[in-house]
């Protein structure tokens, strides 16, 4: 017998115990849901004797399922034959398929596409369409037909609820990229959600074997299920409707990627003889943490209450601190760390951010004061694909016969350079002891390659030769704005429209926002490539460090006893992307509550009054953010003290030198655009992070602001025509 008493809670041994009808455990964060889904099992099979292949569970990582096969084994004891079948949905799919897919018309060997067969695959249909990659690109395709298939749209759906061009030959590539799939005999992702909901909505003898052998289902993290999921679960119930499902609608953070809050609020219609617990008692954080987490998430309409309590104390208050700009604030988080660590040495401290981008300045302080860090679920700011790009950009600019730097962006972003053309120019190279920009000149001349691989060489050549001459008249930041639009990598990035390249769009713009930082120092392009190098170097980085950076998704699952969450501002965080929308605002505040929900003892939250956005070159003031006024003020200990930390490694001035950013400018003869306190707005009634309806470009959100009044300027970022400079009293704009 499996003894529960000594190990569970009353509502977690109630859990356990419900083995019968539909069960929805409402688990708040850190409240053992792993550990009564193990329990539960356990129970089913050691008291309630039910053969273990009688069992099936489904999470949605691999890891998640292996954890969870884990534990169960160390609760068994009967030696009963047989194990339970936990596994994700995918893999679960993919066995049911393997036996059964013929029933639907296609073969049992049929092949599984990853990304990278997926987008081989769309980039050939949209060629067999004679679109061009700026009327579809490639990537957003794919992410819209995905989005289509997890809301469960057919091709033909999406064709008659179209409702520009654009929607209809998304659905007419949607159409043809299923047709190659089936001529394969293959199927991605979406579609092993997909074929197995179809084969057991048209074979009931199928969906009646598959109810009769698993009696019993589990679902963990049913808050994070799509539509195709949904489905499965009442397919695979619908005679016992034995289903246990598991989750926290106030962790709900994954809509991006197609999953439907309302699948777990909805539950208790789907299943009206359901029976609801709460697991309300929380082990990890002190009741200061849990207070402020709960006080925020109580703004939020969609969900179904509950309210988080520990016995653990009440701890220390949580710290806000209010840095003058992004460096103040990234030297305040180090000293917290340091001070931490010097009382609590084997800690495993987190610095949450909404955004990627954001990391630069912390990965820079950490290697500023010699701590170890580590960048959780990405690269280093400086790895990053699109940066190391821009510095490749950057190096031929500045050394032209940097080979390596140069043969990395010869294509990139493509311009029509293809793999033949780059080994021939190679050869070539190696053959003379040329620069591989000297052999590019001398093929041009010599008209040795065919009429369109010359074209995109020129143009090439054209592009690397006024880099180099604005070297001398151009200020960094504005030779980095430069590349950037006239290599067409934005354009590019833009044409994509994923969410992954608004993101990378983002990570550059912060490129932009560090070459005004150096040139603020003082520094020489050859001092930032430099600093960029040392940065990136990987002397410091170590997977086994105590300092974890990271965004609040990747967080997800974890706890540290130390967690500082930064950037906490309007436009940052809530996103700008999110704020015209409710849901999207709501989804937000669930994100924040994730957030604070990570720190076991002390939490830090902290924001810049300046910061500068999208690379502009002036500070303007920042709002704090909405989370923050909902949290209880009696919790909040406002932290105004100057960041102390003696330099380690790094000589050079910082805007900590100076008690405010203008006295750091003043000291070093330059001037910078702040406006007084006082004044919140920027010209008559519009301000950064403000959105804006024009009569032609649509909603757009203002990122700059120039002068006052009905002359100012504005700029605009508009989603789908990008940045527009416009002067007020001419553009008839109007706030959303």
């Amino acid at each position: 017998m499996l003894q529960l008493e000594k190990k569970l809670n009353p509502q977690q041994i109630e859990a356990v115990e419900t083995t019968e009808g539909p069960l929805l455990i409402l688990a708040g964060a850190g409240s053992g849901k792993t550990r009564v889904i193990t329990f539960r099992i356990g129970h089913l099979i050691e008291n309630k004797e039910v053969i273990p292949n009688k069992i099936l569970g489904v999470t949605f990582t691999n890891k998640a399922a292996q954890q969870m096969k884990e534990r169960i084994q160390t609760l068994l004891t009967s030696g009963r034959a047989g194990n339970p079948a936990i596994s994700t949905f995918h893999s679960f799919c993919v066995r049911v398929l393997r036996r059964d897919i013929t029933a639907i018309g296609q073969g049992r060997d049929f092949t599984i596409y990853d990304s990278v067969d997926q987008l081989k695959l769309i980039k050939t249909c949209l060629k067999d369409m004679g679109l061009e990659d700026r009327v579809l690109s490639p990537r957003w395709t794919l992410s819209r037909i995905s989005e289509a298939k997890n809301k469960g749209k057919h091709p033909e759906t999406l064709y008659q609820q179209a409702y520009d061009e654009k929607i209809e030959r998304l659905a007419i590539a949607f159409d043809l990229y299923q047709k190659k799939l089936v001529e394969a005999n293959a199927l991605d992702f979406d579609d092993l959600l997909l074929k197995t909901v179809e084969l057991l909505e048209q074979h009931d003898d199928i969906r009646k074997r598959l109810n009769g052998h698993f009696e019993y289902l589990m679902v963990d993290e049913y808050q994070d299920t799509n539509h195709a999921q949904y489905q499965l679960i009442r397919l695979l119930t619908q005679d016992h409707q034995n289903v246990c499902v598991v989750g926290d609608e106030d962790q709900s953070i994954y809509s991006w990627r197609g999953a439907d809050i309302q699948n777990i609020l909805s539950f208790e219609e789907d299943y009206p003889r359901v029976r609801v617990i709460k697991l309300e008692q929380n082990y990890r954080s002190t009741k200061n943490i849990l207070g402020a987490a709960s006080a925020v998430v109580s703004n939020n309409q969609a969900r179904k209450g509950k309210r988080l309590w520990t016995e653990e104390e009440s701890g220390p208050l949580i710290r806000l601190y209010e840095g003058s700009d992004a460096e103040d604030e990234s030297l305040f988080v180090i000293q917290q760390i340091l001070a931490h660590q010097r009382l609590k040495p084997d800690d495993q401290v987190a610095v949450l951010y909404r955004t990627n981008f954001q990391s630069r300045y912390f990965e820079e302080a950490c290697r500023r004061y010699s701590l170890q860090y580590s960048v959780v679920g990405g690269f280093s700011f400086y790895e990053r694909a699109e940066i190391k790009d821009l510095l490749s950009y950057l190096k031929i600019t500045l050394n032209p016969k940097d080979r390596i730097s140069l043969l990395r962006v010869i294509n990139t972003p493509p311009r029509g350079i293809g793999k033949v053309t780059v080994e021939a120019i190679q050869n070539e190279s190696q053959g003379s002891q040329k620069s591989i920009l000297e052999v590019i000149e001398h093929v041009i001349s010599a008209n040795k390659f065919s009429p369109r691989a010359l074209r995109a060489l020129n143009n090439f050549n054209k592009q690397i030769q006024s880099f180099r001459q604005a070297l001398d008249n151009k200020p960094l930041p504005e030779l980095l704005d430069l590349i950037l639009e006239e290599s067409g990598y934005v354009r590019w990035l833009r044409e994509d429209g994923t969410e992954e390249s608004q993101t990378r769009l983002d990570n550059l713009q912060e490129l932009v926002n560090a070459a005004r930082d150096s040139e603020d120092r003082g520094e020489t392009l050859h001092e930032f490539l430099d600093h960029a190098a040392l940065v990136s170097e990987t002397d410091n980085y170590d997977e086994k460090s105590k300092v974890s950076l990271m965004t609040i998704h990747s967080a997800k699952g974890l706890e540290f006893p130390l967690v500082c969450l930064v950037g906490v501002e309007e436009g940052l965080f809530p996103h700008s992307r999110a704020l015209l929308d409710s849901n999207d605002v709501e989804e937000e505040r669930r994100l924040c509550y994730v957030a604070l929900t990570r720190a076991k003892k002390k939490l830090v939250l902290t924001r810049a009054k300046y910061r500068r956005f999208l690379g502009g070159e002036s500070f303007n003031e920042t709002e704090v953010s909405r989370f923050i006024g909902e949290i209880p003020v009696e919790l909040i200990e406002n932290e105004e003290q100057e960041v102390n930390v003696k330099k380690k490694t790094y000589d050079g001035p910082s805007y900590n030198d100076a008690k405010s950013i203008k006295e750091f400018y003043r000291k070093r003869g330059k001037t910078i655009d702040l406006l007084p306190k006082e004044q919140k707005n920027f010209g008559k009634t519009f301000r950064v992070g403000h959105y804006v309806r024009h009569s032609k470009f649509g909603i757009g959100s203002v990122v700059r602001c120039e002068g006052l009044g009905d002359d100012s300027k504005l700029t605009v970022n508009f989603s789908r025509y990008g940045l527009k400079k416009l002067i007020v009293k001419y553009a008839g704009l109007e706030k959303v």
